[in-house]
């Protein structure tokens, strides 16, 4: 099977799996018997659609049932994650050469040195945000020992505020291939003559560290030599009204979902991240091979995300990774919902493609099942917001329905707690629920369009819009 047929098998096994699964669920309420036929009511939508609705709650074994499912699947998805986690700290096979076990042999009574820092900014045009995130990097409690903007066709200031920064500065040569193939130029530069411990971090152009990020970063590298990258924590940058906050809450969670899995990572994000060379060299030989690219290249420059790429393919390799609390950072956000759109249908088109290079592995396992998880969320959202609208355009008069109460209840309080964090703005926005559900809504309609472009053999397109000095429009990452 071609690499194109199977990608667009991976929209279509996604659709197909969610909506079998979903209608299996319906099946099996319905098959509850009719014992709730006397709650049924009648009413009319626009005067026109005659429906048949049950305005008693479900059977408390059916509640019971669903919520057992949801713990059973859960669970058994971070165990089966943890004991691959486990099986590769331990693995001593050759395909997995950055494998703890195998790194810790390798460099048993070996001293690199101490830790060295290198940080390569990528960069297009990034004049209005470059210095800050400079000045983040000088600010920092353990300051890098260089730091090189890679300036990537650029056509403004972004080298010469680079130069006055005091920094160094590498300009790609005849690059076609965006962010990863500026990367992939300065890397084969740079790489030749780092040792173990002259770690490479590779950070956005609109992301500022907190002080705290690389003396955290350093000292988990410095104490652990299997460690093979350090990954950032990011949350959302102020401004941008309603469109911020919804992001600066969604990136909230995201945080707190990887400090409750103490530290493992799901992707290092390219906000900033910290490899060991080893990792990045090892990437690069085994392109090819043993991972998709073209050997040679630490970046696969097909990928729409290179850096959720990058991360499957170090754990493809074996690499321990790790995303500390203590490393974080702050990201641009997108100003408005149409640049977006455009990021996150970036952002989910490249995470399926990614999957449909890889296939079902052990360490894509989990990756699978996110995108299961979304899916089935979309349809579970969906029915929800159709049926609350149904019941407020058939009715003559408002019922307070008990059951429906607790849920919204349930949800609100769940929202509020998970962004409790984000502050007092935070928090209003999530006590409200139906704004932030519908925001989930437009981020559904995205995971869908990504279903289907991928499944019709759309061609994806790497969007970049420019970053005004106004700050009303922005780069789509």
């Amino acid at each position: 099977m071609g690499q194109g047929l199977f990608q667009r098998m991976v929209g279509i096994v996604i659709a197909v799996t969610v909506g079998g699964a979903a209608a299996l669920l319906w099946f099996a309420i319905s098959a509850t018997g009719n014992s709730a036929a006397e709650s049924r009511a009648e009413g009319i939508v626009l005067g026109v659609w005659r429906i048949l609705y049950d305005s008693e709650a479900p059977q408390p074994r059916v509640i019971l049932a669903a919520i057992a499912f949801a713990l059973l699947l859960s669970a058994g998805v971070a165990l089966l994650e943890r004991r691959i986690a486990n099986r590769s700290r331990r693995s001593a096979n050759p395909r997995t050469p950055l494998a703890p076990k195998i790194v810790m042999a390798e460099t048993r009574g070996v001293y690199a040195g101490p830790v060295t820092v290198t940080v390569l900014i990528p960069a297009h045009n990034e004049e209005a945000s470059l210095p800050a995130t400079i000045a983040s990097l000088m600010s920092q409690s353990h300051r890098p020992e260089r730091v090189i903007v890679v300036a990537d066709n650029c056509t403004d200031a972004t080298a010469a505020l680079a130069r006055e920064a005091g920094v160094e500065v590498f300009e790609s040569v005849n690059n076609t291939k965006k962010k990863a193939g500026a990367l992939n130029q300065a890397l084969k530069w740079l790489l030749p003559g780092q040792g173990d411990n002259d770690v490479v971090m590779v950070m956005d152009a609109d992301t500022s560290l907190d002080d705290g990020f690389l003396e955290a970063a350093v000292a988990r590298l410095s104490n652990d030599r299997a460690l093979m990258a350090v990954g950032g924590l990011f949350y959302g940058e102020e401004g941008h009204g309603i469109v911020g906050q919804f992001q600066r809450n969604e990136y909230i969670r995201y945080s707190r979902e990887i400090g409750r899995r103490r530290g493992r990572v799901f992707v290092l994000t390219g906000t900033a991240s910290i490899f060991r060379p080893r990792a990045l060299r090892t990437v690069a030989r085994g392109r090819g091979e043993s991972i998709p690219g073209i050997r040679g290249d630490v970046y696969d420059t097909a990928s729409l995300t290179e850096d959720n790429e990058l991360t499957i393919a170090l754990k493809s390799l074996g690499g321990l990774m790790i995303s500390p609390m203590q490393c974080t950072v702050v990201t641009e956000l997108m100003p408005n919902f149409r640049t977006l759109w455009a990021q996150r249908l970036r952002w989910q088109r490249g995470a399926l493609e990614n999957l449909g290079a890889y296939g079902a592995t052990p360490q894509t396992l989990r990756y699978w099942a996110q995108q299961f998880g979304i899916g089935y969320g979309v349809i579970a959202l969906s029915a929800y917001l159709l049926l609350v609208l149904l019941m407020v355009l058939s009715l003559d008069i408002w019922v307070w329905f008990p059951f429906w109460l607790g849920i919204g209840v349930v949800f609100s309080i769940e929202r509020v707690v998970t962004a409790w964090k984000g502050g007092w703005r935070a928090r209003l926005l999530a006590v409200t629920l139906f704004p932030e559900l519908f925001f989930d809504m437009f981020l559904n309609v995205v995971y869908v369009r990504g279903i289907i472009d991928i499944s019709l053999g759309r061609q994806a397109k790497w969007k970049h819009l420019n970053h005004a000095q106004t700050g009303e429009t922005s780069k789509v990452q």
